[in-house]
């Protein structure tokens, strides 16, 4: 299994995803885990997931990724910016080496652009694409603020379509995690085979929890990625301001990682909390804790970890239809959607202003997650895809 990541600490969505998968597909499967890291202090983690792994391989990526090198180098390559910060020429190398060390049945992909790293091999590949990743870069440059840079950015975005679709082809199947993701993949690419694997919610969140009515929002996030900085200052500048004229004690709380990238934001009734990578007692105590969430996502991708958390823990949820993306939940009955900020405002203003509607949603929403969004489930769905690639490839 290669990851652009190390799957521990579980407190941004690969990470949370990866690991909880790995927990589960350990009582099946030897997994031989590479991934990348950025810094030394991150190697302290590997030992919470020995117990899961057969062995475990670690290797350096760029610590920034506006470098000078990734900038030049991505401009003389071609591959595009993502790829290229993300590449490790030790990890290339090394993988040659580790697949003739002993004979493994497949290769888990996570994410298109670890890749690269895969030498010419016959072991099947399940490539698994959290998002499509042009889409989201393709929003960030169209939305970008200096206009003459966007045709820069754009190609940049044609040289991710390019590669995402050409490894998708190489894939023996692709896994997406939501229909709409699915239905696009093959838009554009004839044939692929691909099957949908939703995201889901771990043990910790899978847990009794009263109703906690409170006139409190919460926007959970890991700010050093384009859509949730995108979604805390439409949050905080367009939506909670309509809140406040209904709901003038109302707090707003935008709480997560990186959170310094958006201390602009901070102002009266408006909290940031920043928290560590590895607090995940405080993450979960702000899902618990606080009374809504409200999530204005409008940059397209995968299944929103930081939805299917709050449903788990019995926080009604308000967001946009990008957001609810991958997620079975019913306007009205285990979620509330707007597509605009008034209408997000309004469906807000409703939740903290009327707790039968609040127990209601918040007690669907929970019943939902607990039976379809659980990583055992989710594990044996993979597992499956697992034995139909290998016994295809006999």
């Amino acid at each position: 299994m290669l990851t652009p990541y190390l799957p521990y600490p579980p407190t941004s969505g690969g990470q949370i995803r990866s690991y909880n998968l790995i927990k589960q597909l350990s009582k099946d499967h030897e997994i031989t885990l590479c991934s990348l890291i950025k810094f030394d202090s991150e190697e302290k983690y590997v030992d919470k997931l020995k117990p899961f792994c057969k062995k475990i391989h670690i290797f350096k990526r760029a610590k920034k990724p506006w470098t000078f090198s990734n900038i030049l180098n991505t401009g003389f390559s071609a591959f595009p910016f993502l790829v290229i910060r993300n590449f490790s020429n030790e990890q290339k190398e090394e993988l040659k080496n580790i697949i003739a060390s002993e004979k493994f049945d497949l290769i888990h992909a996570e994410t298109f652009y670890v890749s690269p790293h895969i030498p010419k091999t016959d072991i099947p590949i399940v490539l698994v694409d959290q998002t499509i990743e042009y889409q989201v870069y393709r929003h960030y440059a169209n939305n970008f603020r200096l206009a003459p840079l966007r045709p820069l950015l754009m190609l940049d975005v044609s040289k991710i379509r390019y590669w995402e679709t050409y490894f998708w082809k190489k894939a023996a199947r692709v896994i997406a995690v939501s229909e709409r993701d699915a239905i696009e993949m093959k838009r554009l690419v004839k044939g692929l085979k691909v099957t949908v694997i939703p995201n889901g919610v771990g043990e910790d969140l899978i847990e009794e929890v009263p109703i906690h009515f409170k006139k409190s929002i919460l926007f959970m996030g890991n700010y050093a990625w384009l859509q949730n900085v995108e979604a805390a200052k439409i949050l905080a500048l367009k939506v909670f301001p309509e809140i406040l004229k209904k709901v003038p004690d109302c707090k707003l709380i935008i709480a997560g990682q990186n959170t310094d990238k958006i201390s602009d934001l901070k102002g009266e009734n408006i909290e940031l909390s920043d928290f560590a990578v590895d607090d995940i007692k405080s993450v979960k105590i702000a899902y618990q804790e606080n009374g809504i969430m409200v999530a204005p996502l409008y940059g397209p991708g995968g299944t929103r970890l930081k939805i299917l958390a709050a449903m788990a823990s019995r926080m009604p949820v308000v967001t946009t239809e990008i957001g609810k993306e991958g997620i079975a939940a019913a306007d009205g009955e285990a979620i509330l959607v707007g597509d605009d900020t008034d209408a997000l405002a309004k469906d807000a203003v409703k939740l903290l202003n009327d707790e039968v509607l609040y127990k209601k949603i918040a007690n669907n929403a929970k019943k939902l997650v607990e039976t379809e969004y659980s990583y055992k489930s989710i594990a044996q769905k993979l597992s499956d895809v697992y034995r139909e690639v290998v016994e295809a490839n006999r």
